[in-house]
Order: structure tokens, then sequence, then C-alpha cells
């Protein structure tokens, strides 16, 4: 490659890279403050500035499994054809994630990027981890499961004690303890995919194969970057995550956030990338179905569920032409 060629290539990855952060806090970061929404108790501005230092210093402090999984377990994106495809799969994940986001629809950015990291290797002809990549999707499929079951099994736990009692009115009050644990499952977990693409982006093509590492000017730019982007996209998807999916009380709300961030830390301390969004409406869902399944508005939970379901396949098929395109050039 002439060295005109290799800047060109170094500066679609950077902003690449960059592009995907931003976005990534347009989509997740209304999903993610979506409690917020719900709850007069917490306040918003906080939050926002809580979940952005959590990014800042959660891979950092502890560990960077996830992000590891994503570039370096799911296709090994080295060499020339490597990086080139590295940058196909995440703009074709943000082109599917894109279009739903301004819609209003809440999708998963991380099923979207599996998506996209899968096709673009399997098109550019790359060796594709499939047992990773079918341990991945299980994890990602069953989430928003596994945030009903918990959320569902913790309400009815509760529903036993009298509002008068202890229990009950610490469960009311937990908010102060949920939404901070919320939003650092966040961190812990979804938000490690930025800090995995932004490291691709800007490794050197023969950089050492090992963890991810939570370099201080990355993690820094990807902190900044989410909050730009957490400012543009926060008003948009927050509302309808939050309130639009079913009227939560306050403790149905601290239930749902408890048995989220419970499900995605789980997931997280496994190396095993997840969304937070899918396994939160999950649990908002499961809270709910103990008030009576008449509560949930079923129109609103069939089109996210079906935003959902759409993101893998078209991202997948999107970067596998695109890969194949690349493949074909090379």
């Amino acid at each position: 490659m002439r060295r005109e060629e290799a800047w060109l290539l170094e500066y679609l990855l950077l902003a690449t890279a960059v592009l995907f952060v931003l976005i990534t806090g347009v989509n997740d970061g209304g999903a993610v403050l979506a409690p917020a929404f719900r709850e007069p108790r917490i306040n918003l501005p906080a939050g926002g500035l809580l979940l952005v230092a959590l990014v800042a210093v959660a891979p950092a402090l502890f560990g960077t499994q996830v992000a590891t999984t994503f570039v370096r377990r799911l296709v090994p994106f080295g060499g020339e054809t490597g990086r080139i495809a590295l940058a196909v799969a995440v703009l074709a994940a943000l082109a599917v994630v894109l279009t739903l986001t301004w819609r209003g629809l809440p999708t998963s950015l991380t099923l979207a990027l599996v998506g996209g990291l899968t096709g673009a290797g399997l098109g550019a002809g790359l060796p594709v981890s499939w047992g990773v990549v079918a341990g991945v999707l299980v994890a990602g499929l069953l989430a928003p499961f596994a945030g009903a079951l918990l959320a569902y099994v913790l309400t009815g736990a509760l529903a036993l004690f009298p509002p008068s009692t202890g229990v009950s009115r610490t469960a009311y009050r937990a908010h102060w303890v949920a939404f901070p644990l919320l939003l650092f499952a966040y961190a812990v977990n979804d938000g490690q995919k930025m800090l995995a693409v932004l490291f691709a982006g800007t490794a050197e093509p023969g950089a050492a194969a090992g963890a991810v590492p939570a370099r201080p000017w990355m993690l820094a730019a990807t902190a900044g970057l989410f909050f730009l982007g957490l400012v543009i996209g926060l008003r948009r998807v927050g509302p309808t995550l939050g309130g639009a999916l079913l009227p939560l009380r306050p403790l149905q709300l601290n239930v749902a956030q408890l048995a989220t961030a419970t499900a995605v830390i789980g997931s997280a301390a496994a190396g095993m990338p997840v969304s937070l969004t899918q396994s939160l409406a999950g649990a908002f869902v499961g809270a709910g179905l103990r008030q009576g399944y008449r509560r949930i508005r079923w129109q609103v939970a069939a089109r996210i569920g079906a935003a959902w379901l759409f993101t893998l396949p078209s991202s997948l098929g999107l970067a596998t032409l695109a890969g194949l395109l690349v493949r074909g050039i090379r």
C-alpha cells in the first residue's frame, strides 16, 4: 500500500470510530437515562454527567473483557483488508441504527455491531469465530427475557410485604441505588463497544493480540464524544422507552433498574456484550406484568421488538455485501 493510501485508511478508520462513539451517545444515552424521565426524584443532568463519568473510568477500573470480545474474539481484523472490513462493519451497523433512532425507536447498537462485524468478516474472507458469535447472539437475544424474569420475580417478592413495612419503604426509595447501578452496568458492558471501536480504529495494523488496553486518552475521547451524542439524542429516544411502553410506579421502576443491572453486569463479567436497552425494556414489561398485562402498551412493545428483529439481519446482510466488495477490490 502506498503512503497516500495508508494515510487515507488511517483517516477513514479514525473518522469511523469518532462517528460511531458520537452516534452511540445519540442512540444509547436517552435509553439508559429513561428512568429519569419517569422518576422526578432523579436529577436528569446529574444522571447524565454520572453516566459520562462512568463510561470514562469503568473500563480502567473493572477491565475490558467486553471490548476484547468485540475486536479480538469475533473476527480478527488485522492487516490491510481486515482494517478496511472493520470500517465497513461499523458503518453498516451505524446505517441500520441511525435509520431506527431518528424514528424514535431505541434499538440495540450492540446487536447491530455484532452483525456488522460478523458480516464484514464473512464477506471479506476473514476467519469468523462462529462459536463466539453464537454465544454473543444467544446472550443478546436472552437479555430482554432475563430482565423481564428478574423484574417479575423481584416485584412478586416485594408484593409479599405490606406497603407499611420497612422493606416496602426501602424499595420505594431504592432509586438512590438502582439508578446509579444501572448506569454502571451500561458503562461496564454496552459502553465498552465504543472503546473497542476507537481502539481498533487507531491501533497499529500489527498491534499485538491480547486484552484491549484502557488508555487514558481513549477513555477521555470516548467520554467526550459520548456526552455530545447524548445531548443531541436525549429527548428523542429516552421518552419512548421510559414512558410510552407502560406507566410505571416508583417501586416497579426501581425493580426494573435493579433487574437490568444484575443481568447486564453478569454478562459483562463473562465477557459477553449484551444490550442494556433490550434488558431494560424487558424489565419494564416484567415489572408491569405484576400489575396486569393490560397496563403494557403492547403496540409500542411490538414496534420496539420489530426494531430489534430488523437490526441483526439487516446489519449482517449490509456488512456482508460491503465485505464482498472489499474482498473483490483487494
